[in-house]
């Protein structure tokens, strides 16, 4: 028999609409005994079945939930299914030239915790929650099944782990070490360099992928400032898109030898680019009293807001750092700015950017909108999985 969380009076409604967290507000009586990674089952106030997840005593999510089934069992057969229903929904984009794709988006594919990003024959798992390390094997298992010819790498180290009382860790699960550097087609056009190994998350940004096919396609003759640059992706887009110029701005000095490897890769003109390591805001303040101009300019930075209790001054870096991009902008010009923030709000974002442009002393306008690719999926009872919003702004 499974050990049973029982919700307080009035807080079944979440899980009533499918969402897949439990908060331990939430929780009126749940056995402190019960070990970290066990599959529980969910009960109302009035002891009436709600759901099945895997239990974390440690966490202000305690309960990660996976079926709204009674009759399930969270076992081999149902995290194979799981896994095996993801990676059906990706065959398209790979088919579209694409050889770095993420299998499993977390809580889009009801694998709370769990990343999956296959890059060529590299696989990388990245597991932040005990819903996730409770059924490690059985993922591992699932993933050498659907994809038996691929290495399998881990890069289970950030700082989501910390919350939920697991440590930190990295290697190889299966195969081969992955090379310092690899390359991966993106819509059949640009290589992106990805370091597996000591790159940021899995080692590659999967979601800006037809954000940056926007950037291609507004950089003919364009002069291009890439801030946060990381390897180069949205740079390498822009000079393939015939860019005049582009500047990449980015504090990490391994990440622009990485972004300078990724022009001489795909044949590109390096005499067109420079590799500036350099404090973005610094930048852009130096640049601004400068009066400097761009045709466009590129902001994707860092998640500014981590937590609700710094969303306030999350807001005003985003205020902050739009106002001087915008300030950049020539007039025609166009800013693609980013915030992959999930408690960042569409509408909060858009007015923080409207605010920017009162500040910086420009008219703009926005031409369109951009959002995570479709492989990082969004589940529709859970709107936190839908964490990355972006616009491209005219400035007139």
């Amino acid at each position: 028999m499974l050990p049973t969380i029982t919700l307080a009076p009035g807080r079944e409604k979440s899980v009533l609409r499918r969402h897949p967290w439990i908060f331990s507000k939430a929780v009126a009586k749940e056995d402190n005994s019960i070990p970290p990674g066990s599959v529980v089952k969910v009960n109302a106030a009035d002891c009436s079945f709600l759901a099945l997840g895997i239990y974390s005593p440690k966490s202000q999510i305690r309960v990660r939930l996976l079926s709204f089934n009674e009759q399930d069992n969270i076992d081999a057969a149902f995290v194979q299914q799981r896994i095996e229903n993801a990676c059906e929904l990706r065959q398209r984009l790979i088919a579209r030239g694409n050889d770095g794709v993420r299998l499993v988006a977390s809580e889009g594919d009801y694998l709370p915790g769990l990343i999956v990003d296959k890059y060529n024959e590299f696989l990388v798992i990245a597991i932040s929650s005990w819903a996730a390390e409770s059924l490690r094997e059985h993922i591992i298992q699932a993933l050498k099944k659907l994809y038996p010819d691929c290495s399998i790498y881990e890069r289970s180290d950030s700082k989501s782990r910390l919350k939920e009382g697991l440590k930190a860790r990295c290697g190889v699960i299966a195969g081969k070490e992955p090379d310092d550097i690899i390359y991966v087609k993106e819509n059949g056009l640009i290589y992106l360099p990805i370091d597996i190994k000591n790159g940021h998350k899995t080692g590659g940004y999967l979601d800006q992928r037809q954000s940056r096919y926007k950037a291609y396609t507004l950089s003919k003759g364009a002069r291009v400032l890439n801030c946060f640059s990381y390897t180069g992706g949205f740079g390498l887009w822009a000079l393939k898109g015939g860019a005049a110029r582009v500047e990449n701005v980015d504090v990490s000095e391994l990440a622009l030898t990485h972004a300078k490897d990724g022009v001489v890769f795909n044949h590109l003109d390096p005499g067109r680019c420079r590799f500036l390591k350099k404090d973005v805001f610094a930048y852009l303040r130096q640049q601004t009293a400068k009066g400097e101009k761009y045709d466009l300019v590129i902001l994707d930075p860092p998640k500014f807001a981590e937590s609700a209790a710094n969303l306030k001054q999350a807001c005003r870096g985003y205020q902050d750092i739009n106002r001087l991009g915008l300030s950049l902008v020539a007039k025609g010009g166009r800013l693609l700015t980013f915030s992959c923030s999930g408690l960042m709000e569409p509408t909060l974002f858009q007015k923080i950017c409207a605010d920017a442009a009162l500040d910086a002393g420009v008219e703009a306008q926005v031409i369109s909108t951009l959002r995570q690719d479709e492989d990082h999926v969004v589940s529709l009872p859970c709107p936190e999985s839908f964490y990355l919003k972006g616009l491209v702004i005219a400035v007139r």
